[in-house]
């Protein structure tokens, strides 16, 4: 039988990533001089801005929807699911050893999140895997993460690779990609005239609660899809994690989809057009690569399976 359901992974200490704020960024144009005079070493990490003004502002539809209450019916429903695959004997137990690696991956990603949403810092992050044939993962409102045994397997995903994936499906949760579609279709049913104030808007709340059970069926759009793999990149270089592997996973996940799509291209279309924009990207996000400590350990995807 399989561990009961896991508790909340917690990260190691918050490190201070790109955009933070910081003194050293109100003086970027005197320091960005002596770099190129070579006066001073290579920028540190977390000062380096990396994709970030390739990424623009929240959407406002955010704003209509309480994160609290987005981020409560995600764990509702992300316990939901545990306690069905506990049932099932498919939740992996914490020694597996593909949760092992999941949860280190994790754990070096996600002291760079709250660069991008300062909630985060609060989040219950929770890493889980579901021994199910599916090649599918996602990250819920709040931090929690399921990856599908089946996408580990078939793919034979490298730690890399595996970074890729994590870190662009913790982009929509930093983004609250969910809770603006939430916000989209609560204001639509609800009507138009609420847009014009943020005042008096329990019954949007209330909306978005009650559509806490399809949160895993939720669309995002092109855009949405475009932003977390940029983030996901920048995330993923941050915590030692090579982005060229960006391109490989694409490629394998094209291939994957030659047959019948598989559930996690559903949402994730994989294209040549979605590779020459990763590719594009690589230049803004291989310094923070090169600047980043390596993991300590490397891990090896499981058996392929038939």
């Amino acid at each position: 039988m399989p561990d009961q359901p896991t508790q909340p992974l917690t990260p190691p200490p918050l490190a201070r990533a790109g955009g933070c704020g910081c003194p050293w960024h109100a003086r970027r144009s005197f320091t960005g001089g002596l770099l190129a005079l070579g006066v001073l070493g290579p920028m540190p990490i977390w000062a380096q801005d990396g994709v970030r003004g390739d990424v623009g502002r929240q959407s406002k539809f955010t704003k209509l929807v309480s994160a609290d209450q987005v981020e409560q019916a995600s764990t509702q429903q992300y316990g939901q699911l545990k306690r069905e695959a506990f049932a099932k004997e498919a939740l992996a137990p914490g020694s597996d050893p593909q949760v092992v690696r999941l949860r280190a991956i994790a754990a070096r990603i996600i002291p760079f999140a709250t660069a991008w949403n300062g909630r985060a810092a609060q989040w219950q992050w929770e890493i889980n895997l579901i021994r199910q044939k599916d090649l599918n993962a996602f990250c819920m409102p709040g931090g929690k993460i399921a990856f599908y045994a089946g996408l580990l397997a078939r793919l034979q995903l490298s730690d890399d690779e595996v970074a890729m994936i994590m870190g662009h499906e913790m982009a929509h949760a930093l983004r609250e990609h969910a809770r603006e579609r939430m916000g989209k279709t609560a204001a639509t049913r609800i009507g138009a005239g609420l847009f014009s104030s943020l005042l008096g808007l329990g019954n949007l709340g209330d909306a978005a609660l009650n559509m806490g059970a399809q949160i895993l069926t939720l669309k995002f759009s092109r855009e949405d899809e475009s932003e977390a793999d940029l983030i996901g990149l920048d995330l993923a270089a941050r915590a030692g994690y090579d982005p060229r592997a960006g391109v490989t996973l694409w490629q394998k996940m094209t291939k994957a989809a030659e047959g019948a799509p598989p559930e996690f291209l559903s949402t994730h279309p994989a294209s040549t057009t979605r590779i020459q924009e990763i590719e594009a990207a690589l230049p803004k996000v291989e310094p923070l690569y090169a600047a980043a400590p390596r993991p300590p350990k490397r891990y090896a995807p499981p058996a392929a399976r038939p």
